[in-house]
């Protein structure tokens, strides 16, 4: 299915949040995902449904300033 990530159209085999964060290897911690402009608690991820067209927003946390 394909599905928005950063503004960035890509397709996913993944099923749910979790899976798709696995799919594009992102760290375990300071992660941060938004869907359809709402913030996902990394607790629901693995319950969390993913379809066709959602809008996906990722934010990594990164030291310095």
């Amino acid at each position: 299915m394909k599905v928005s990530i950063n503004n960035k159209e890509v397709e996913t085999a993944a099923a749910t949040l979790l899976q798709l964060t696995a799919e594009l290897s992102l760290p375990p911690h300071g992660v941060a995902v938004a869907v359809n402009n709402s913030m996902v608690p990394r607790t629901e991820w693995a319950d969390y449904a993913l379809s066709a067209g959602m809008s996906i927003v990722i934010i990594k946390a990164a030291c310095g300033g």
